[in-house]
């Protein structure tokens, strides 16, 4: 029985610019932490080694505190095996940076920056293909079908998309053939570069990010497992969660009908894991201003609950009738200025951010209104 753990896009050192900088320590930390956790799933699986798939580093240049860590993270865990092949944000030829890593790694821990088979055990042997730019533009699993391995098992380590998988998130390092596990008689093709967890076929999946970096996959960020019991034998696959920090994107479509205020709390995480989620709320369909204003207020009063937390409203329709505008005020200067927010709010031959700013202005006339009458 041969049992390793299969991952892939750490990105390490990954800056998280368009967040807080409170924010963006949380998430630097929560993939740095990602490595003790791998090597705890290890230890706990009884699996002897792990491999990368590509992009442990999220740049050619990361500072030398995050190769180091790193390193000294895989040094610690010594009971495990790990191998770490370039991805298309950490290529190949970025000699500086494997340079560093090789200065730092432990016995423990092997760089592969050559195609060519690598020994993983007396039965089992590693075929990777590192990818030596960011976008080769080629197949760099050609060799895997006439590579010589004798009586081993032979498993595959590569980054890229598959032929029939847009993997156009990252931009892609590589087209990989998608059935290169049949052609070059792998046990299991473990692939990189896709940050949700996906099976392609019987023998080839990706691994998907073990930590969470946005919200385009709905999956939970994890590592696969994998045990094979030996040559013929076919690999057992099994998914084993990771995340430490939840990404959740929310669409909230009210109806003129719906309890705005109800459907918003039913739409959010439980409170007790509110501090390890960045929520993006996307709020449309219609609602009277009254309602709109509730619930903007809703929102607001949550906000601190999360590690990072937006809301959308700029698709959700306002609508008005004469009591909406009473509740600002019968006549004068106040009710005046609601009329005229209204109407630019409302004006198709407006610029959307003209009318969104409309919208937003008219939003805190309400609160105040709203505000001196309580």
């Amino acid at each position: 029985m041969f049992k390793f753990i299969h991952a892939s896009d750490l990105h390490l050192g990954k800056p998280f610019g368009r967040f807080p900088e409170d924010v963006r320590v949380r998430l630097r930390q929560a993939r740095a932490e990602s490595v003790p956790r791998l090597a705890a799933l290890a230890q706990e699986t009884g699996a002897s080694h792990i491999l990368l798939a590509g992009d442990t580093f999220d740049q050619t240049t990361p500072a030398p505190m995050v190769i180091r860590q790193a390193m000294n993270a895989m040094r610690a865990a010594e009971h495990v095996s790990w191998v770490v092949m370039p991805g298309n944000h950490d290529h190949a030829n970025a000699t500086e940076l494997w340079r560093q890593v090789l200065r730092d790694a432990p016995a423990n821990v092997t760089v592969l920056l050559e195609p060519e088979p690598h020994v993983l055990t007396p039965e089992a042997v590693l075929l990777p293909a590192p990818p030596g730019e960011r976008h080769p533009g080629r197949d760099l699993t050609d060799w895997f079908d006439s590579a010589a391995t004798g009586e081993a098992l032979r498993i595959g380590l590569a980054h890229g998309s598959v032929t029939d998988f847009d993997s156009s998130e990252e931009g892609g390092s590589s087209i990989i053939a998608v059935d290169r596990a049949r052609r070059a008689g792998l046990a299991y093709l473990a692939l990189g570069d896709w940050h949700g967890q996906m099976q392609i076929g019987p023998q080839t999946w990706y691994s998907g990010a073990p930590e969470a970096d946005g919200f385009k996959h709905t999956q939970t960020p994890a590592a696969l497992l994998v045990e094979i019991a030996g040559p013929g034998a076919a690999a057992q696959v099994t998914s084993r969660p990771m995340g430490s920090l939840a990404w959740q994107r929310v669409l909230l479509d009210l109806g003129e009908g719906d309890d705005p205020l109800a459907a918003h709390e039913a739409a959010l995480p439980a409170l007790a894991r509110r501090g390890v989620t960045l929520l993006d709320m996307q709020v449309s369909g219609r609602l009277h201003a009254l309602d709109r204003v509730a619930l903007e207020d809703a929102s607001r009063q949550v906000a601190p609950d999360f590690l990072w937390h937006d809301a959308d409203f700029s698709d959700l329709a306002t609508l008005r009738d004469a009591t909406d505008l009473e509740a600002i005020d019968h006549q004068g200067a106040l009710r005046a200025a609601a009329e005229a927010l209204a109407r630019e709010a409302a004006d198709p031959h407006l610029p959307t951010d003209a009318r969104e700013t409309a919208q937003a202005a008219l939003s805190h006339l309400f609160s105040y209104a709203l505000e001196g009458r309580e």
